[in-house]
């Protein structure tokens, strides 16, 4: 292992808890229903899918899935790249911009 890995694991023992996986992959499954279940609706809820959204909202559900889960990334460019600290804001931002929006 190296140092890279130690630190991240680390950093994410924060967050590795069963509390923040549910709530990782509810909104994951969360997002996924609403854009499967009528994508135009849920689009102009959020304002609209554009350059920027379009793959935070990819990115975010992917990364709270792969979190949610439990899996952890062997290296440590790909533990940074799916971090819970980036997709739980993420999620959590788009779930209060349908919410209240």
């Amino acid at each position: 292992m190296n140092n890279g890995f130690v630190l991240l694991t680390k950093l994410h023992q924060w967050v590795d808890k069963a509390l923040f996986r549910a709530l990782s992959i509810i909104l994951g499954f969360y997002h996924v229903a609403m854009v499967m279940w009528d994508p135009e609706a849920y689009a102009a809820s959020i304002g609209g899918f554009n350059v920027l959204v379009a793959p935070l909202l990819i990115w975010g559900i992917c990364s709270s899935m792969v979190f949610g889960v439990g899996f952890k990334p062997r290296s440590w460019i790909w533990q940074i790249f799916f971090s819970p600290y980036f997709s739980l804001p993420i999620m959590a931002g788009f779930f209060l911009v349908r919410l209240f929006g």
